[in-house]
């Protein structure tokens, strides 16, 4: 080949300089650097997040320039490491847990769960008998207050996402799917550790055959102490603004960029709070209102509003003494709801020799002659016989909210018994609770706020700071299950506030918009025109041709490809298993993905195509899907019987 030909192919061979590439060239390719950073939650933590957390390098979008930031207190290359290993019942029969507590790089607390995991959970597990669904126990992943990780049992309705991984709904389901079994797992784990110590980040998860490893790391609050005091808005988010305008009324800092010139002028910002009334219906038994704790030996219930405890030991000669015993019965009446406490008797005491009966200490009753004291009876301690009185002592005063000793005493010469009851006349029944919780009083009572919109049970009454004049009806609602369902009228249930709040001022004059408005009134697409002041406060006018760059196009949408895979159904019930209730078990799992160049689908292992690459409308469907969801729950009625 000739030299000039050798010249033309090497300089075929070139990129176009950058001179020669328009505009839209070079967005477009910052664009694809741009997405290949951060198109998809994987990117950005492999790309921002997980070095950012981990104090590693991260790299400009063009990669030219590298920073090594510090965004954690503490970091851990491993915060926890989890392995799952099923056995031949299909169960997870080894479920360890390794954590690195104190972020120190060494792992100082493992968990071994000493039960087998035959269902998995969001927050938790069930374990049942291997390699079936009966006899099961709910677990959930919890927090000790030292901050170790236990799992504490509850109910399967606490527990949220449960699904069966055991031979009695498949077989081999663990191996199968470990990377999502793994990923269920450790996110129970994490969201109990995170819940409990708001501190700690999780940065990444790696999957290395049945073992799971997070990387994490302390965000914020850099303190031995797990509590955050941003935390307890959580409870009380409408003292948010109050507390943000009494630190900054106090920070110096605050104080000298509002008077400087970057914080003239007035800025606003919107905040949104509800004012909600919460009902509640509770049935009242006599246990829920008096109840016998400790001590006694029965309780009788003579009606559905009554109670009869007794105490003593009442069979005939069931004491013996010497010369004279003295013999205590306590009994601990816990009270809990004094207000429903109609009335309480001492309907019966006596004993055989003497016999005395307190609360608290306070002596209300001897016999059979006056014993006031608490050592020996003041007479002979033989009487050859037994008493009893039935005195009907109201001590409904006495028994306050609260625990109360109900103390026997009785002096037994050779043998004897004692015995004592007291009657308790309760108001059973409903119990109705209502408070307002109110998260718009801080903005309500700050100078600077104003209501800016408002809903009343769904009716507008504010918009835009002006009243509607439209003022809700009102509102009748069912409270309450069952006997204690009860219709409770109010004049509003819930309202809904904006708030518009100035958050700093400033008697600086406005800037002058008159030259924007100027060039935005006398230009056209072809001709600029704008007005420019001089020094002798006269104006200039001027123009000049203009054109818009001519715009690429744009494809009518992002193409799509929608693929499935089929899915047993696993998820766990109250009832049990829910795919053994239906005729068959396996279903599909749909998946759209974004097409890669080309127009190639990217689908997952084991998922079919249904519709290539292209602009895919699936609204309607979506449509018919949700009605169906929301007629069917529509048409549920409880029955007391099967029907």
């Amino acid at each position: 080949m000739r030299p000039s030909a050798l010249v033309l192919v090497a300089a075929l061979s070139l990129p176009a300089p950058l001179h020669a590439q328009t505009a839209q060239d070079r967005a477009r390719a910052a664009a694809a650097t741009a997405r290949a950073k951060s198109a998809d939650s994987d990117a950005l933590l492999g790309n921002y997040v997980t070095p950012g957390l981990a104090g590693q390098p991260i790299t400009t979008v063009d990669t030219t320039k590298a920073f090594t930031p510090n965004l954690a207190c503490q970091k851990s290359a491993t915060l926890l490491e989890l392995l799952a290993q099923p056995n031949g019942t299909g169960d997870i029969g080894t479920l360890s847990i390794s954590r690195d507590s104190d972020l120190d790089g060494r792992f100082d607390e493992a968990l071994a769960v000493p039960v087998p995991a035959s269902g998995i959970c969001a927050n938790g597990i069930i374990s049942c008998t291997p390699g079936t669904w009966d006899a099961c126990r709910f677990l959930r992943w919890d927090a000790s207050a030292s901050g170790s990780l236990k799992l504490s049992e509850v109910e399967l309705t606490d527990l949220a996402g449960c699904y069966c991984v055991n031979n009695s709904c498949g077989s081999n389901l663990v191996w199968s799917n470990m990377a999502s079994v793994l990923k269920d797992l450790g996110g129970g784990v994490v969201g109990a550790l995170t819940t409990a110590d708001p501190r700690i980040g999780v940065a990444q998860a790696s999957v290395d055959g049945p073992v799971i490893r997070y990387t994490g790391a302390q965000t914020t609050s850099c303190s031995a102490e797990p509590r955050i005091g941003g935390t307890a808005y959580k409870a009380n988010p409408g003292a948010i603004a109050g507390d943000a305008y009494s630190a900054a009324q106090a920070s110096s800092v605050f104080q000298a960029l509002s008077a400087s010139s970057s914080g003239t002028g007035t800025s606003q910002v919107s905040r949104n709070c509800t004012i909600s009334r919460q009902i509640a219906q509770e049935e009242m038994t006599p246990e829920k209102i008096i109840d016998r704790v400790s001590g006694g030996y029965a309780t009788y219930a003579s009606n559905s509003s009554s109670r009869t405890f007794v105490m003593g030991s009442p069979s005939d000669n069931s004491l013996s003494g010497r010369s004279c015993t003295l013999i205590d019965f306590h009994m601990t009446l816990r009270v809990k709801d004094a207000e429903r406490l109609q009335q309480v008797l001492l309907t019966r005491f006596g004993g055989d020799d003497w016999a005395q009966i307190r609360i608290d200490g306070e002596l209300i009753g001897s016999g059979p002659q006056t014993w006031t004291g608490t050592g020996l009876p003041p007479g002979k301690c033989e009487k050859k016989g037994a008493f009893y009185v039935d005195p009907n002592l109201d001590l409904t005063a006495k028994l306050t909210q609260g625990d109360h000793d109900i103390w026997l005493r009785a002096a037994v010469a050779d043998g004897g018994e004692a015995y004592a009851s007291i009657e308790a006349k309760v108001d059973a029944g409903c119990k109705t609770t209502e408070q307002l919780v109110d998260t718009c009083s801080g903005y309500a009572s700050n100078d600077t706020c104003r209501l800016d919109n408002e809903e009343v049970d769904g009716v507008v009454t504010y918009r835009n700071g002006i009243k509607t004049g439209l003022t809700p009806l009102p509102q009748t609602r069912l409270i309450g299950t069952g006997t204690c369902t009860t219709s409770i009228s109010r004049d509003f249930f819930e309202r809904r506030r904006n708030y518009a709040c100035t958050i700093d001022q400033s008697t600086v004059p406005q800037p002058d918009l008159s030259r924007g408005a100027y060039i935005i009134d006398h230009s056209t697409e072809t001709l600029l025109a704008d007005r420019v002041r001089n020094a002798d406060g006269g104006y200039s006018l001027n123009t000049r041709n203009f054109a818009l760059p001519v715009s690429g196009s744009v494809n009518a949408c992002e193409p799509i490809c929608k693929t499935r895979k089929a899915q047993a159904n696993s998820a766990a019930a109250p009832d049990g298993v829910t795919g053994s209730k239906q005729t068959n078990p396996t279903g599909w799992d749909t998946f759209y993905h974004a097409c890669q160049d080309s127009n190639v689908c990217p689908a997952g292992e084991g998922e079919e195509l249904v519709q290539g690459c292209g602009c895919i409308d699936d609204f309607p469907e979506a449509v018919v899907m949700m009605q169906t969801v929301r007629l069917g729950g529509a048409d549920l009625v409880c029955t007391g019987t099967t029907r």
